[in-house]
């Protein structure tokens, strides 16, 4: 793309050769005239006093912290993003493989592309554009919107209903049965998990993640949800739209996220409780009760030497006897100083 073309399509300002070629993204290190990197802060300046060659997108602040092409934007990173699309569009096939199985009823547009060793069970749909990659499975029932990609090895089962231009990447499960179980003294019995699994438009499922479907209602992800790889996601939950959930995080049953929210990787939700829309919780942190109020949240004990940790691992088994002996203290100081007033 010409770098005049580049700068408007992402609303920066041009500072060089609008004619110049640029032909992928790279690293600031790589001095590659047609290549384009981007500069966030301070911390990515270093690579600058080196670089010989290449675009580079900048702020404001910056701008004259490079001599060569560069690209002017208040939000470099964000313009980066859209020009590494841009320049590295995924690929779009279209058709069916041979080795691809398409059940009776089931419907695929013309224009999608199901891929080598990949199923499509009665009745599923896939919409216009979509991309099913190899060995993957659409359950009976099913419906894939327009634009969405399963990359590869990805499971949806039955009556699962994916939205357009969603991305979700190798070894995810989408609608596996919910951890739904009776105990019956001697024994556990599983409970049918007899609900949906809804997911909008525009959202992305890491690699080997799940998503359970409802036990009686439906599992919903919102538009613009982005999950990360390894995530755990049980029956019943909603998220809201825009949120965003790291690697190893697990919510359990029917909790409820908002919208905009940012889970940290490992975070751990327990069941049946709601996060305001908003709200961020801190890596490793465990969330047991609902959260009414947007803002920052942590749990968990900070990284320490094994021997302080050990040393107040103890005191914190006496934790409570300390505070009762604390409020008698308060108590006869707050009656000392009554009885001398």
């Amino acid at each position: 793309m010409r770098l005049g073309e580049l700068a408007e399509r992402l609303g920066a300002r041009l500072l060089g050769d609008p004619a110049q070629d640029v032909l992928r993204v790279a690293a600031l290190e790589q001095d590659d005239p047609s290549a384009l990197g981007f500069v966030q802060d301070e911390a990515y300046l270093v690579p600058l006093e080196t670089k010989k060659a290449g675009v580079v997108i900048l702020p404001p602040a910056f701008e004259q912290a490079y001599a060569g092409p560069r690209l002017v934007s208040d939000t470099p990173q964000l313009s980066f993003a859209r020009a590494a699309r841009l320049l590295h569009p995924r690929p779009v096939r279209q058709g069916i493989h041979p080795s691809a199985w398409v059940e009776t009823g089931a419907e695929v547009d013309a224009t999608a592309w199901i891929g080598p060793l990949t199923v499509v069970g009665r009745g599923a749909r896939v919409g216009a554009g979509a991309q099913i990659g190899p060995q993957c499975f659409v359950g009976e029932g099913s419906s894939i919107g327009a634009g969405t990609e399963l990359v590869a090895r990805v499971t949806v089962l039955d009556g699962v209903t994916i939205g357009a231009r969603c991305i979700i990447h190798p070894g995810a499960v989408i609608g596996s049965d919910g951890f739904g179980l009776a105990h019956a003294r001697s024994h556990w019995e599983r409970v049918p998990q007899l609900g949906g699994m809804r997911i909008g438009d525009d959202v992305d499922i890491g690699a080997n993640t799940t998503v359970d479907r409802g036990a009686l209602g439906d599992t919903v992800i919102a538009d613009g949800v982005k999950i990360d790889n390894l995530v755990q996601i049980a029956h019943n939950v909603t998220i809201g739209e825009h949120t965003a959930i790291a690697g190893c995080a697990g919510l359990a049953g029917s909790s409820r996220v908002g919208r905009h929210c940012m889970l940290a990787g490992g975070v751990g939700l327990a069941g049946h409780l709601e996060l305001a829309d908003g709200v961020q919780v801190t890596g490793m942190s465990m969330v047991t009760r609902s959260i009414h109020q947007p803002g920052v949240y942590s749990a968990g004990t900070p990284l320490d030497t094994n021997r302080n940790w050990r040393r107040n691992a103890a005191r914190f088994k006496h934790l409570d006897d300390m505070a009762r002996r604390i409020e008698v203290l308060e108590r006869k100081l707050r009656s000392k100083d009554s009885s001398e007033e």
